[in-house]
């Protein structure tokens, strides 16, 4: 067996990108306060062909953003534009970018800056601010119009409003809306829902039901329709709906408390996207991006590219809308931002560390205070500050040997998670994967787990990868056991044994997440059909030893079970891995010890319908 135990299946890739074009914005957005901005600006010529739409962009309940986005869609250039709304009593703007914002009471207008108010045909602009409340815009003006660019095709007239939605079958999580059609001369296409401002469905019909959604949380639903010339008329009166439950962001979708947590790496072929297409957006209650690196004792980018620069196609976007070059946010952490104003019950934190680039925590703890404020300063940064709701610490292992060994000491874990909660404060979650050795004198005696988790949310236990190929000969045995059984080959290499050292150092159960692998282990040239077989190494797989559950469950279907995880013999490979059976059996006891919820490794290894993720969540309920 291997020394180098337990480890994670899969580290970050450094990938050097050549050849690729990257068009950057010539523009900074400029924060304007509303102190500064003095006298009301006069009404641009009105122009009929020309629409604003507004769009908010976030919410972190104290505040939100907001953004408006100005198009041209006549045939003749505009030189300027001035677009007006109202807000309720109670919502203001507190600052503003792109443009200069004033109010007079709850009147709010927003002029082009110098650089921005000549608008080609086909063109747009967009310009953001952030407010206070929880209130949407109405009355819309643009250069004095309606937004909606009133009527662009001669003797067709633009939708009528659609019925105040009625709400219905409301859930923690869900709410039926129903309205009365509207009426257009030429015929009405379809119908934008919209949650708080913000656009959330298009559908043909008079019904729809938003899935998603936070327990005991309000929202603020509208309907506008849209004719068969893409003319959209005024919006529907509002309806406020409050779902049921409540008790927070950690909740389960189910109501019942338990997270249900999965890592999203940069680099797979699983997109954002494949979270919503497989039916998993709606089961899991948080997510860790993997990975941002540490190194010069910072938080550092893991790989820009793939963080915020990559442009997603239409196809390939979460909403259906494709990235354009000069938006000021792409890449995975954008898609992110828009599966959260789809199922905003989710929660995202920034995974530091992993397998690879654990190496740079050893300098960092040296002085923790600062290594707290570089991570604070790069999960804060204003460009996608909306998109995390917290960080996760991977650190593989403090004063232990993982990839490279650290000696810096017992109690620098601690100081770690403890400048980390100073610096983000109580209303961030700050969580950390962790070893699941529970061997006497193992990894979890090298550390003060114990200590830190005064600080913490949550630990992610690492419960997987306690045997596999790097005992190239073997024996077999199940890389992620829930017990221990006669004949393991080491003693606290198991999830229970784990468990119960840290509740015994201290920890709250509530604080302990299980871990699952969704992905096996396995060795060739075995005869035995049962663990402890020998081997001649590991079988072939995405990489040597090691492939996805979605894979193996169909060239390698499951033959027994021994401490609770599936096994399987095929041929000479022999592999073990959980399996929808194993892991509901595992919730099952997750639950009976009070655990906090699950976590797995990662969302690649799943089937496209998502199984393993129901398979927690449905076990967990």
């Amino acid at each position: 067996m291997s020394t180098e135990t337990p480890r994670r299946p899969r580290s970050p890739r450094s990938v050097t990108r050549s050849g690729r074009a990257k068009a950057v914005a010539g523009v900074t957005a400029l924060f304007l306060p509303l102190a500064a901005m003095v006298g009301l600006a006069a009404p641009a010529e009105a122009a009929a062909s020309a629409t604003a739409t507004y769009t908010k962009k976030s919410d972190w309940g104290s505040g939100f953003e907001g953004q408006w986005t100005v198009k041209n869609t006549g045939t003749t250039t505009l030189s300027s534009w001035t677009v007006e709304w109202d807000f309720p009593t109670g919502t203001k703007v507190t600052s503003a970018w792109d443009a200069t914002v004033t109010n007079s009471a709850n009147h709010w207008t927003a002029k082009n800056l110098g650089w921005n108010g000549t608008l080609a045909p086909g063109a747009s602009i967009s310009f953001g601010f952030n407010g206070n409340g929880t209130g949407a815009p109405s009355g819309c003006k643009l250069n004095g119009a309606p937004c909606d660019g009133g009527t662009t095709n001669p003797g067709d007239n633009a939708p009528s409003a659609p019925g105040k939605p009625t709400a219905s079958d409301v859930t923690d999580t869900s709410v039926k809306l129903t309205w009365a059609a509207a009426t257009d001369d030429k015929g009405v296409k379809n119908y934008d829902v919209k949650r708080d401002g913000t656009t959330v469905a298009t559908v043909t019909g008079t019904t729809y039901t938003n899935t998603g959604l936070t327990a005991g949380t309000d929202y603020s639903y509208t309907v506008v329709a849209r004719d068969t010339a893409d003319q959209t008329g005024p919006a529907s009166a509002a309806t406020a709906v409050r779902t049921t439950g409540g008790g927070g962001g950690g909740e389960n979708p189910g109501g019942n408390g338990k997270i249900n947590l999965g890592y999203f790496t940069n680099w797979g072929p699983y997109t954002v996207k494949n979270l919503v297409t497989s039916g998993s957006a709606s089961k899991i209650t948080h997510i860790n991006y993997a990975f941002g690196n540490v190194q010069n004792g910072k938080c550092t980018v893991g790989d820009s590219y793939a963080d915020y620069e990559k442009s997603f196609t239409a196809d390939q976007s979460v909403d259906g809308k494709a990235d354009v070059w000069d938006q000021p946010l792409r890449g995975h952490f954008n898609q992110l931002r828009k599966l959260k104003a789809q199922y905003p019950h989710i929660k995202v934190l920034w995974s530091f560390g992993g397998w690879t680039w654990s190496g740079g925590f050893g300098q960092a703890v040296q002085n923790p205070t600062a290594f707290a404020q570089s991570c604070y300063d790069l999960v804060e940064d204003p460009r996608w500050a909306d998109v995390f709701d917290g960080i996760d610490l991977d650190w593989e292992y403090p004063n232990a040997c993982g990839l490279t060994c650290d000696t810096s000491g017992p109690a620098s874990f601690k100081n770690m998670m403890q400048a980390m909660r100073a610096k983000f404060g109580p209303n961030n979650l700050l969580t950390a994967a962790i070893t699941a050795d529970g061997s006497n004198g193992g990894k979890l005696d090298a550390a003060d787990y114990g200590g830190a988790a005064q600080y913490i949310n949550w630990y992610d236990v690492m419960t997987y990868d306690y045997f596999g190929t790097w005992a190239a000969q073997g024996p077999t045995a199940p890389h992620s056991p829930l017990t221990s059984y006669p004949g393991i080959p080491a003693q606290g290499f198991n999830s229970a044994d784990a468990i119960a050292k840290l509740k015994a150092k201290g920890v709250p159960a509530s604080k302990l997440l299980l871990g699952i692998g969704f992905y096996g282990r396995g060795w060739t040239g075995v005869t035995q059909s049962a663990p402890g077989g020998t081997a001649t190494g590991p079988a072939a797989g995405v990489e040597p030893g090691n492939q996805y559950y979605k894979v193996l469950k169909t060239t390698c279907p499951a033959t027994g079970t021994i401490a609770g995880t599936a096994y399987a013999h095929c041929g000479t490979d022999w592999w073990s891995y959980d399996t929808p059976a194993t892991v509901t059996s595992k919730m099952g006891w997750a639950k009976s010890q009070g655990l906090g919820g699950a976590f797995f490794w990662e969302f690649n290894g799943d089937t496209v319908d998502g199984e393993l993720v129901g398979a927690i969540s449905n076990g967990l309920k």
